[in-house]
């Protein structure tokens, strides 16, 4: 259930990375992404950290790279299936970054944007798989603006600088449980 933007089954972990949309906006579009830090590594608190602003440089040499970026997506799906919520749905998380959908630019403005602890190249797990679907389900019924055209991947918005969620996520098989 959704409560005031929030999901009620998820841990709210509120992120200071996030402004508000623009007026009169509607949310229509639902972006899938992978993410994990370090890089194809899963498990920890370190995307935490990274969505709220707190990860430490020095706990990998690939945080230095990226500890200071001021991003955020509204939810988060660990491998097991565990939902965080960073961002209110009605707020804008920044999560797309340049970007553009059948012409309109500044998908964040118009967006949700849902993580997948993972990689584009390393299975997803069947936990995740369901959470997303039933997280999509309850966030199409809030948002009906959102269609199953309108759910589409990170590489879809911005071709060409982002592949995820990558050629492992199974795109069938998500549309299916949805």
């Amino acid at each position: 259930m959704i409560k005031n933007t929030i999901l009620t089954q998820a841990e709210y972990c509120p992120s200071t990375h996030w402004d508000e949309r623009p007026e009169q906006t509607t949310i229509s579009l639902l972006v899938v992404h992978n993410i994990s830090l370090p890089p194809n590594e899963f498990g920890g608190e370190h995307i935490k950290y990274f969505f709220t602003g707190c990860l430490d440089p020095k706990l990998h040499p690939y945080f230095a790279s990226i500890y200071q970026m001021r991003v955020s997506a509204h939810c988060l799906i660990k491998r097991d299936g565990h939902i965080i919520q960073f961002v209110p749905f009605d707020k804008r998380a920044w999560h797309a970054g340049l970007s553009s959908f059948q012409g309109v630019n500044r998908c964040n403005d118009y967006s949700i944007g849902i993580e997948l602890e993972g990689a584009d190249h390393i299975a997803y797990t069947q936990t995740q798989y369901q959470s997303l679907s039933v997280l999509t389900k309850k966030l199409v019924q809030d948002y009906p603006a959102i269609t199953l055209g309108r759910i589409v991947g990170h590489n879809d918005i911005a071709p060409g600088r982002k592949t995820d969620p990558g050629i492992a996520f199974d795109w069938p098989r998500y549309r299916q449980m949805i």
